[in-house]
């Protein structure tokens, strides 16, 4: 009997072991990759010419006319104020500039010495934004004071002017730049005295 028991128990022992086996093997799943991290850099904003802005310039100055005996030239420097609005390829401007001159004319046909003492203008710009270079075109009007023993007083003197230039952002609040302007004053002096004044100079701004 318990021979019996033996082999009957030895028996469904041999035919629960391949299933028992086959039930405690160990099931390994494979973890799929992580997707790789892609960081995209943000370029840069493109730099803008939209704003106000205050500067002082430095330029070099020439009077030229045929109604003088001779030709003068001297150095002017001055300041600046101004407003500009980029339209993305193309900036519209206003600017108001004001220069003190020791430019001295000898032998103006006025029996006397004129100096030029001071040019005010009243500007209107037109600039191309090319990134962080902004060439320019630039006229309006401009006012010459001037002083001399010929005068009993000071005399103002109307006129037009007409150039070019060029500004170049050094950051976000700072450029520089350049300029050539071309004025004709006429009528100096209650008098038919025409002249013409080149002036070349370095510009510096703040904006804001």
């Amino acid at each position: 009997m318990i021979h019996r028991v033996s082999l009957i128990s030895a028996a469904a022992l041999l035919v629960a072991a391949p299933a028992m086996a086959g039930g405690f093997t160990p099931t390994i799943e494979a973890t799929p990759p992580a997707a790789p991290v892609v960081v995209t850099a943000t370029p840069p904003a493109a730099p803008s010419w939209t704003g106000f802005y205050v500067g002082g310039d430095l330029s070099y100055g020439s009077i030229d006319s045929d109604d003088f005996d001779s030709d003068a030239d001297g150095a002017l420097f001055g300041l600046h104020v101004g407003y500009q609005r980029d339209f993305g390829r193309f900036v519209l401007g206003a600017e108001l500039e004001h220069d003190w001159s020791n430019i001295s004319v000898d032998d103006a046909g006025l029996a006397a010495d004129v100096d030029l003492d001071r040019v005010a203008r009243a500007k209107l710009k037109a600039g191309y934004d090319a990134g962080r270079f902004m060439p320019y075109v630039t006229g309006g009007w401009a006012q010459a004071y001037l002083s001399s023993d010929a005068f009993s007083d000071d005399e103002e003197a109307d006129g037009t002017f007409y150039g070019v230039g060029v500004s170049y952002q050094l950051n976000d609040r700072f450029d520089v730049g350049a300029e050539v302007l071309r004025h004709n004053f006429d009528e100096i002096a209650d008098s038919d005295i025409e002249a013409d004044v080149t002036t070349i100079g370095l510009r510096g701004s703040i904006r804001f």
